[in-house]
């Protein structure tokens, strides 16, 4: 079982393929199987490394809820990095994964080739204060009663029934991967990570300083992502938005097709030099009154 040595833990990966590298960062009801589709498509092309994040096994569960949050996360998407001698990659990440992504593109910019950002937002809204009521509800529902019992309900929650109607196959093993993961690292995971980490609306001034191309892509029907991702669309200066069709949450288990040529579309584009910042003349608000650049 591969595993390597970063910021203070085990971490199991996978490595994949050869040519530029692309990092896949999971969803907290996922974990580096969720990727299986993308890492199948792309390694024809690229190298791909998917891991386990800190408290998903099979990489370590710390004890400690302090051994968690959104900072350490993105740290140790730069520790899988530095682990495997990666200069710089692609940073693909989903929903918990997409917000240490866009995170990974403001502290470690350099680092980064691409991000995609990828339904993210939970959280950052002006309904935030229902999130945060969630997390410690769930969290101490993980530890009294299991993995088994609160995934049943989390699996069929707004923004993952569409995936369940699309794909009742994959909807099924997605169920079950995520019933097969920590109860202590779930708990941990959204106590330390979800309940603590940044409200994007309020980031304005660091997510305009981010000159990484990026592309940030959700389902229409993933509504507490919806508000953060247009903000970020408007704010960050090489950001495209792209939005899927009667799609919810996990985007690339529902419409791996589309999400994985809108990707390659994207990589193609970056790693072409062909990814240009928005143009200053389009942010104007009247209909044909040009504006200076």
């Amino acid at each position: 079982m591969p595993t390597l040595a970063a910021n203070g833990i085990n971490i199991y990966y996978e490595d994949t393929g050869s040519g530029i590298p692309i990092l896949f960062l999971h969803e907290f009801a996922g974990d580096h199987r969720s990727w299986e589709t993308q890492v199948r498509y792309f390694s024809r092309r690229y190298r791909c490394i998917v891991y386990a994040a800190r408290g998903f096994p099979p990489s370590d569960v710390p004890q400690d809820v302090s051994a968690y949050s959104q900072d350490i996360a993105v740290d140790d998407a730069k520790g899988v990095l530095d682990a495997l001698n990666i200069d710089k990659a692609h940073i693909c990440g989903l929903s918990m994964g997409g917000y240490a992504s866009v995170l990974f593109g403001v502290k470690y910019p350099e680092r980064a080739l691409s991000l995609i950002i990828g339904g993210c937002g939970y959280g950052s809204s002006s309904k935030a204060s229902n999130w945060y009521g969630e997390l410690d509800e769930i969290a101490k529902a993980f530890i009294e009663e299991g993995m088994q019992a609160k995934a049943d309900q989390y699996a069929i929650g707004p923004t993952r029934v569409q995936l369940q109607n699309k794909d009742p196959r994959g909807w099924e093993e997605f169920r079950a991967q995520f019933m097969s993961h920590s109860a202590l690292g779930a708990a941990n995971t959204f106590l330390g990570v979800q309940k603590h980490r940044p409200n994007l609306l309020k980031m304005e001034k660091e997510l305009s300083a981010v000159q990484v191309p990026s592309l940030i892509i959700l389902g229409d029907e993933d509504v507490p992502a919806m508000e953060a991702s247009l903000f970020m669309k408007q704010v960050m200066p090489c950001a495209a938005l792209e939005v899927l069709p009667n799609s919810g949450h996990a985007i690339n288990l529902e419409e791996p097709d589309r999400f994985n040529r809108s990707l390659l579309e994207f990589f193609s584009a970056v790693d072409g030099g062909r990814w240009m910042p928005r143009d200053p003349r389009s942010k104007g608000e009247t209909l044909i009154k040009p504006i200076k650049g």
